[in-house]
């Protein structure tokens, strides 16, 4: 029996984050493990109705239906996916898998709260005191690069020779770096994401995304004058 698998993503996003929101991870994933989908579109402002709530409790996205079973949280459903793919997105030995998990953990737990600061100083009301903690965010960012980097060395991918789960999650991650110079000052790590990112499932799955932002941006127009 093939499962069916269903992604819940927003229906638009400003500018700002469109091709960053979480839901590319998952359909990058499926596309990767060449497992069709299909995308249900949740409207902005309905992130707080209780049918989504019963669904994400948070009320976020994305959401993974498999045959009807809900899950949430992008790293947990990235982890199901790689291994319902067998051997598209994990390795077949268990060294190889632990790595890949171990991977899967560092750029969600190590790599992406440092980068979640940048965005945190970009929102804040308080202007004088992001002004203030962002040399120390920034360095800090800096400091994980720097180690990823080390870390990867000359190898294309982070475990063994080979593409996996951990480098969709991380990949993901680094791209919220966009528009920062972090990534770009980094040469090892931008080739990285350069690399990942010329993947057909990627390319696909971003256009995929960014073709419903598109095709809903008129619903949220602010009106002219």
């Amino acid at each position: 029996m093939t499962t069916q698998y269903r992604v819940t993503a927003y229906d638009w996003v400003p500018e700002f984050a469109q091709g960053l929101v979480r839901d590319l991870r998952v359909r990058w994933a499926l596309r990767e493990a060449g497992k069709p989908y299909e995308v249900t579109l949740l409207a902005q402002g309905s992130q707080t109705a209780p049918d989504h709530l019963s669904r994400q409790p948070f009320g976020q996205v994305p959401v993974l239906e498999c045959d009807g079973t809900g899950m949430f949280e992008s790293g947990a459903i990235l982890w199901r996916i790689a291994q319902d793919g067998g051997d598209a997105l994990l390795p077949a030995d268990p060294e190889g898998r632990d790595g890949a998990l171990s991977w899967l953990f560092t750029a969600l737990n190590t790599v992406e709260p440092p980068v979640s600061m940048i965005a945190m100083l970009f929102f804040s009301r308080n202007k004088d005191a992001a002004e203030t903690l962002r040399p120390e965010i920034r360095a800090m960012v800096e400091r994980r690069l720097g180690q990823l980097a080390a870390a990867l060395g000359t190898a294309d991918w982070l475990v063994g020779d080979r593409f996996t789960v951990a480098d969709i999650a991380m990949v993901t991650v680094l791209r919220s770096l966009r528009g920062s110079g972090l990534v770009e000052a980094v040469p090892v790590l931008d080739a990285y994401v350069t690399r990942a990112t010329r993947r057909p499932a990627f390319c696909e799955a971003l256009a995929e995304q960014m073709a419903a932002f598109a095709e809903n941006a008129p619903r949220y127009a602010r009106p002219k004058g």
